[in-house]
């Protein structure tokens, strides 16, 4: 046993052999078991949202602030397995309230710590908007939607701007007070600067008091037309119809003329028939008359219909058709128009009439 013990205590670069085994073994212990450590301190952190989860289980929670955790835990015994060991005095460092190697690398763990323990709050704070909004959805309130998602951002934000502040604090042994004191001299020179910025901000408040439109609203914002999907502090995200995704900067919505397409209770439909010169009165009148019964009995259209008969085209006789379909919803509009288009060309072949198409007419005169 004494000899084990003398063995332990013989020193290298001024640290002991089990200075060293301690630092291999806490080493080991944050790189092999961080997930593990990880898992569990997640656990631990799921029950306090455990009552609110609203149907959100604990492996959701874990997989939301997996990575960060893990960080912050081998972060945690990185700092454990260095604590083992000393300098060497053969290096001549200076202490770490001096630039050198230990300022430099007790710096760089401070600003690693501040930035795990920032960004796992940042997980935290999306766990719990995820609870919100979902609770939001099965309320059906869209506007409670877009708020939420505007208030976890403004929470992340002032999680990372805390950060900052501790960073310059502790880190940089910066004075906060007197630096935000300094920032209301530069406050003008700044505002300058950012003016657009500004600008999308405070449209992004104006957008949240008067309501325009909300998270999963069809929307036309000049060219731009696209289904919101979330309000931002500087820009609108807009998914439009093909797929695509489009960001608007607020000041712009602020600025334009938005159509919310959503609030719309009927879509109109308009188109001209083309029929044939050879098409007579009587065929026209009874035409006209079975396409408006037949759009007006229909179960998804209005009574206001319309189906006149406009001018006389270059190759055939135009009939205008307009109508509304009550609701919004697109694939339902596709249907109803199909469904009424193929009706019309039912009535139009019933009446022995025919569409026209483009042609011209050549007289030749013969000489005699």
């Amino acid at each position: 046993m004494d000899n084990l013990m003398s063995f332990l205590n013989i020193k290298y670069y001024d640290n002991t052999i089990l200075d060293f085994i301690l630092f291999g073994f806490f080493l080991f212990l944050g790189i092999a078991f961080k997930h593990y450590f990880s898992k569990l301190s997640s656990r631990l952190l799921f029950e306090v949202f455990r009552k609110h989860s609203f149907g959100l289980t604990r492996d959701d929670f874990y997989k939301l602030i997996k990575k960060p955790v893990s960080f912050l835990v081998l972060l945690i015994f990185v700092y454990i397995a260095f604590s083992n060991l000393d300098y060497p005095r053969a290096w001549h460092l200076v202490s770490s309230h001096k630039f050198g190697v230990k300022m430099l690398v007790e710096k760089t763990y401070a600003v690693l710590f501040i930035f795990a323990v920032v960004n796992v709050f940042r997980k935290m704070f999306d766990f719990l908007g995820i609870v919100m909004v979902r609770k939001a959805e099965q309320k059906d309130k869209k506007a409670e939607k877009q708020i939420i998602s505007f208030v976890i951002e403004s929470l992340k934000l002032a999680v990372l701007v805390i950060g900052l502040f501790i960073l310059l604090g502790s880190v940089f042994d910066i004075n906060v007070g007197t630096l935000i004191a300094g920032l209301g001299i530069g406050g003008v020179a700044v505002a300058l600067a950012a003016k657009e910025s500004l600008e999308n901000l405070m449209g992004s408040f104006t957008i949240f008091a008067d309501k325009p439109f909300v998270t999963g609203d069809l929307v036309k914002v000049g060219t731009t037309q696209g289904v919101v999907e979330r309000v931002g502090f500087r820009s609108t995200r807009l998914r439009t119809l093909d797929k695509s995704f489009v960001t608007v900067p607020n000041k712009l919505i602020v600025d334009s003329e938005v159509d919310n397409l959503t609030e719309r209770t009927t879509r109109r439909v308009t188109f001209t028939i083309g029929l044939r010169y050879d098409t007579t009165s009587e065929q026209m009148r009874k035409i006209m008359n079975n396409i408006k019964t037949a759009i007006v009995n229909h179960s998804a259209t209005t009574s206001d219909c319309h189906v006149r008969f406009t001018e006389f085209g270059n190759s055939s006789l135009n009939i205008l058709v307009l109508y509304f379909i009550e609701g919004n919803e697109y694939e339902r509009f596709l249907q109803v128009n199909e469904e009424i288009n193929f009706r019309i060309i039912e009535i139009v072949k019933e009446a022995g009439a025919d569409f026209a198409f483009p042609s011209s007419s050549i007289y030749m005169e013969k000489n005699v």
